[in-house]
């Protein structure tokens, strides 16, 4: 909308953008997730690509092992770093900055004549994923309405889903290409998108909350004519100024940024001297973030042929099409989450998609550890492994994905909430690292089976951690999180199930 038209009722705005969501918002966030596509691209291809690299580059088992854990690596120190260059630099030239670090990396990939070169393409593309995991869930937060804020932050994880899935179908169909040829094209050819991201994120607007957090008023007001109606652009223009610290009236095209913006003293405001409703805030960033991959999703989705080996499948051909179905699992309920998540709520799917991997977790490590000591093929067994395996990935990514990454972003201030959602994108890959390298050693100890009742227990703990210390933020304003987070607000069912956060934050003040 512009300007000069006037202002619209809410319920036409309502008609004109399909049920409360915006056309313009939602479009942005779209090409913003692309950047998602080629993350999840980029997180799954060396699991098709280290078979071929090993042969043609001759390398050793502990080269490929360093190829495939030094993304994560790389991906936790972009992640530290992402919340502070999007504070500097803003929300849309940060994903400019990741879209080039793929396009480098790839390309370096595509054609790297020997491994230390690999390695380096590895590394650099390895950066830009933590920097893309952060920004395009900031940047969609930001600039969608808090209506429709679920299903527009939920798109960049929709695009990891998509990456996914593209990879598993190019490794299928690219193993069948010359030796030399097939794994640089699976690695190179994410280089193409990133160029096209680069470009096109340019003719998307910056974030509004930015802007204002910047001072440059009269362009973030023009921004949130074109993202909501004119009447809840009004009040949401104001809210934002209020949050930010400028004077809620004030009229100016662009003032003085605030003094607690953008240094050192925000660090202090998030870590060092937290009120008790960031640091409820932090708690619930990071524990959210953990249990995420504790849960076991990172042996399901890196180690799925392996276990498959395990279950009894031995065919190669049977073992990618067994992968390539958890991966269309796995974007089929991501797609139907994004749908769900601003009608039913965060906190109701939550608890009952941990439910389910609990439930999909203790059935397959019954038939996993049936299938390993069985001295005949067990039919049912392997069956119930199959099942088990994509029951687990369905729940998992109808739920628990998506949320894990719409709620941190949702839930701070303006000012912390970039570098709370880099403690939490941190968080995240950590725990990543922490499974993919212990997985094998630890059902090695504890036989395969044993590893996914583990996991099942640990889910235990993730529902009870949910249920009381995650309050509901459906429908809520960005702005209002800070209320909702404070101690002694809300009603008697919200008080009592706080009671886990008064302990926590009463033996934290020490």
């Amino acid at each position: 909308m512009e300007e000069g038209k006037g202002v619209v009722s809410m319920d036409e705005a309502n008609r004109e953008n399909g049920k409360g969501i915006n056309k313009y918002a939602c479009g942005s966030a779209v090409v913003a997730s692309m950047i998602s596509i080629i993350v999840g691209y980029d997180i799954a291809v060396m699991s098709g690509a280290m078979i071929f690299i090993k042969e043609n580059l001759k390398v050793n088992d502990t080269q490929i092992s360093i190829l495939v854990g030094i993304l994560n690596v790389c991906t936790l120190v972009g992640s530290l770093v992402a919340g502070r260059t999007s504070d500097f630099l803003g929300r849309r030239y940060t994903i400019v900055l990741a879209s080039v670090m793929f396009l480098v990396g790839s390309v370096l990939m595509g054609y790297a004549p020997n491994y230390p070169m690999l390695l380096t393409g590895r590394c650099i593309v390895g950066v830009g994923v933590g920097y893309a995991l952060m920004i395009a869930r900031v940047y969609s937060s930001e600039i969608s309405s808090s209506k429709s804020r679920g299903f527009i932050t939920s798109l960049p994880e929709l695009g990891i889903s998509t990456g996914i899935l593209t990879d598993y179908l190019a490794n299928y169909f690219m193993a069948a290409l010359p030796l030399k040829l097939g794994w640089r094209l699976m690695l190179g050819i994410a280089a193409i998108p990133s160029l096209g991201l680069a470009i096109g994120i340019l003719k998307m607007p910056e974030s509004p909350r930015w802007l204002v957090m910047r001072g440059l008023l009269g362009e973030a007001k023009r921004i949130l004519l074109k993202l909501s109606n004119g009447e809840e652009a009004e009040i949401l223009f104001r809210d934002i100024k209020r949050a930010v610290g400028i004077d809620e009236d004030c009229n100016e095209d662009s003032v003085k940024p605030p003094t607690n913006i953008g240094n050192g003293g925000v660090w202090k405001e998030l870590l060092l001297r937290p009120t008790p409703a960031i640091r409820w805030m932090l708690m619930a960033t990071i524990g959210i973030h953990f249990f995420e991959h504790a849960t076991g999703i990172e042996a399901v989705m890196l180690f799925n042929p392996r276990i498959l080996k395990k279950a009894g499948v031995t065919s190669k051909d049977k073992l990618l099409l067994g992968t390539i179905g958890v991966g269309l699992t796995k974007l089929t309920f991501m797609a139907s989450s994004t749908l769900l998540i601003d009608r039913v709520g965060r906190r109701p799917l939550l608890l009952t998609s941990t439910a389910g991997m609990i439930a999909a977790l203790t059935r397959l490590g019954i038939g996993l550890t049936i299938v390993e000591n069985a001295k005949e093929k067990s039919l049912w067994a392997l069956g119930l492994c199959f099942v088990s395996t994509y029951t687990f990935v369905a729940f998992f990514n109808i739920r628990v994905a998506p949320i894990t990454w719409v709620y941190p972003v949702e839930i701070f201030p303006l000012k912390l909430r970039a570098q709370g959602a880099s403690i939490g994108a941190a968080v995240n890959r950590g725990t990543n690292v922490a499974i993919s390298i212990s997985f094998i050693p630890i059902y090695k100890a504890i036989t395969i089976g044993g590893s996914f009742f583990m996991f099942a227990g640990i889910s235990v703990m993730a529902w009870f951690f949910f249920y009381f210390l995650l309050p509901e933020t459906k429908g809520k304003p960005v702005e209002e999180m800070e209320e909702l987070f404070t101690r002694g607000r809300g009603s008697r069912s919200n008080k009592s199930k706080n009671v886990g956060v008064e302990i926590l934050l009463k033996g934290s003040n020490g």
